[in-house]
């Protein structure tokens, strides 16, 4: 099944190459970093792309300058098809679907089905590092909480990516204390080693790029799977500003308020780290649609709490339909047609935000009745219909 799925992305490809326009911008900064270019002031491909990263990135970058960009295309599809397999693995095991996470045939079906979820395609179209990002975390926060260093690699994925830094947050509000130091260790440590090897290129981050939203693109467009997109679109204001700002406020003040609560009540880290994952897409003002790779341990989760009941089965299907449909490419985008979206084009570009709201709401109703109480260092509860009795927790691996 795994050879005819990525069959099938080859054929695709001989249609339509796809552009992996992100991997250009990857190999531009490694060269940058690596000759002593100038990291912010260079732009790539047709659509003149520009460097985004934190220098950091970069640094880890340079070795994609010392092969083609052909070569690297093709080593940028194996390395994500193996991030792809191996975040199949870590989700099965942070779901409790021990079984699934060491049966290679399972793992291999899952691989080639989850290739075509469309955040996972589109990592794939544009050559991007959002597996790679995915992996690094979700070991990291499954690992026991006793666990030596943890904390520290979500740290470091920050370091590449900013959004992984709310991670930190959920380990401080949930009470480890240790763990979210270490992210904030891996973080420094990230940022050091930029100031230490791209001095002005850190400082010009650091205290001007970072900021810069437009310059990672239009808020706007239909790609933009985040919070600001949506109302963006929804206002049809290519700037909504106040109103974005104070929405992702209370959204971002909600999300981890859920994940906490989630941690607390249910005792359930792994629906805490996905809930808390979503939360950084939604505030986030921009998240691409294939920043939603975040899809694959979802859907791992709620495979794992089906225990054959009809309606659960149907939500497992339902959430996977929305994560495969491709709603927001169907509504014409051409030019600035996003700003001028009919309302009942609305929901069909935005189905990732809707269902990041939706999953809050969902599981604030889930934890209504269910009383706070300490969640074991490391343990992570095997799916469930009913709350589990106090001690009935298994040791996640």
């Amino acid at each position: 099944m795994l050879a005819v799925s990525f069959g099938g992305l080859w054929a695709l490809y001989e249609v339509q190459p796809l552009p992996m326009s992100d991997i250009a911008v990857y190999r531009a900064e490694g060269e940058a970093a690596a000759t002593g270019g100038d990291l912010y002031g260079f732009t790539v491909t047709k659509w003149h792309l520009p460097a985004t990263y934190p220098p950091f990135a970069a640094l880890l970058f340079i070795p994609t300058a010392w092969i083609s960009l052909a070569t690297l295309k093709v080593v940028c599809v194996l390395v994500n098809a193996a991030l792809l397999a191996l975040l199949v693995h870590l989700s099965c095991k942070a779901a409790g679907l021990r079984k699934a996470a060491g049966s290679a045939p399972v793992l291999l079906a899952a691989t080639a089905l989850g290739l075509w979820l469309e955040p996972v395609f589109q990592t794939f179209v544009f050559g991007q590092v959002n597996l790679a990002l995915a992996c690094l975390v979700l070991w990291d926060l499954s690992r026991p909480d006793g666990a030596r260093f943890k904390g520290f690699v979500t740290g470091i994925a920050a370091g590449i990516k900013l959004t992984p830094a709310l991670f930190a947050v959920y380990l401080l509000i949930t009470g480890r204390v240790k763990a979210a130091f270490g992210a904030l260790a891996g973080f420094a440590v990230s940022v050091l080693i930029g100031l230490l090897f791209l001095p002005d290129a850190s400082v010009e981050f650091w205290t001007r790029r970072m900021f810069e939203t437009g310059r990672v693109g239009k808020v706007w467009i239909v790609d933009n799977q985040s919070l600001q997109g949506l109302i963006s679109r929804v206002l049809h204001d290519p700037e909504p500003g106040l109103l974005w700002t104070a929405a992702a406020l209370l959204t971002g003040i909600a999300g981890l308020c859920v994940a906490r609560r989630v941690y607390l009540r249910r005792g359930l880290d792994t629906w805490g780290v996905l809930v808390t994952a979503v939360t950084a897409l939604l505030v986030s003002p921009i998240s691409w649609s294939h920043h939603w790779v975040w899809c694959v341990p979802l859907l791992a989760t709620l495979a794992a709490h089906t225990r054959g009941i009809p309606w659960r089965r149907a939500l497992l299907a339902a959430v996977t339909l929305a994560f495969t449909a491709r709603t927001l490419w169907i509504v014409p985008h051409t030019g600035d047609l996003d700003l001028r979206l009919s309302w009942w084009q609305q929901p069909l570009t935005a189905p990732y935000p809707l269902l990041g709201l939706a999953l809050l709401a969902a599981l604030v109703w889930w934890t209504r009745n269910a009383a706070d109480r300490p969640a074991g260092p490391g343990r992570i509860p095997l799916p469930r219909a009913a709350p589990e009795r106090p001690g009935a927790r298994s040791r996640t691996s």
